[in-house]
């Protein structure tokens, strides 16, 4: 997450920035997981993770604290909130609400991180909200266990899952991406993420608007501006 700009200027804001994961589940692993790595570029942060679940609240430790909340976000005004499959289980007409409920906590210039992921964290989308709506959406995936980009359909964060139908600009992207996925096996003897460079190279070319990344990433990644995919009425 540290790569994006706007989430590392949203840490980089305060002296100790306060994060919160929002349902972690039955165990704290990926609370922390992000503290760990997050510490890497920002060593003193507060890190808390929130259950709705009272049986899953678990004692403080490694320096990450661990407490009773929802999408009030306990009381707390964080620069960063990441949300992770819990939207999941609720219907899209009531993403709307639960967005507009974390972006009321945020601190000045905070940003949410809401998404969905598979168990093991090989595909994963996400949309990037501040207190004004959303701002970017992301794609994310291993390139030895995905092919082309459409698979990570069923991993659309609830807001646009079930927009992933013709007429709607999702759908639109992944068939965009998936030719030009096509169009670049050209470079698959270069190996996966050398094709999905080359791959969103012509996305660009055709008038997306993404970034082709400089530097060599381990995963591959698409982000475009929520309004490439904001959905339909």
């Amino acid at each position: 997450m540290t790569t994006n700009p706007g989430i590392r200027g949203a840490l980089d804001s305060v002296a100790r920035p306060l994060v919160v994961d929002l349902g972690y589940g039955a165990r704290p692993d990926t609370t922390l997981e992000m503290a760990t790595r997050l510490r890497t570029v920002v060593p003193d942060i507060d890190v808390v993770g929130l259950e709705i679940d009272p049986e899953r609240i678990v004692d403080a430790r490694d320096g990450v604290r661990f407490a009773l909340g929802g999408f009030e976000l306990a009381g707390l005004t964080p620069q960063l909130v990441r949300a992770f499959n819990v939207l999941r289980q609720y219907d899209e007409t009531e993403v709307a609400a639960a967005w507009a409920q974390m972006q009321s906590a945020l601190a000045p210039g905070g940003l949410i991180v809401e998404g969905t992921c598979d168990e093991l964290g090989r595909r994963c989308c996400w949309v990037v909200l501040d207190a004004d709506g959303p701002r970017t959406l992301t794609l994310c995936w291993a390139p030895e266990h995905t092919g082309p980009p459409s698979e990570l359909a069923e991993r659309l964060p609830k807001a646009l899952i079930h927009r992933n139908v013709p007429g709607e600009a999702i759908h639109q992207l992944l068939a965009d991406a998936d030719r030009c996925w096509d169009i670049a096996a050209t470079h698959a003897a270069f190996g996966p993420r050398v094709r999905w460079r080359q791959a969103l190279t012509l996305l660009r070319d055709r008038g997306v608007d993404c970034v082709v990344p400089r530097g060599r990433s381990v995963d591959n990644i698409l982000t475009v501006p929520w309004s490439v995919v904001a959905p339909g009425t």
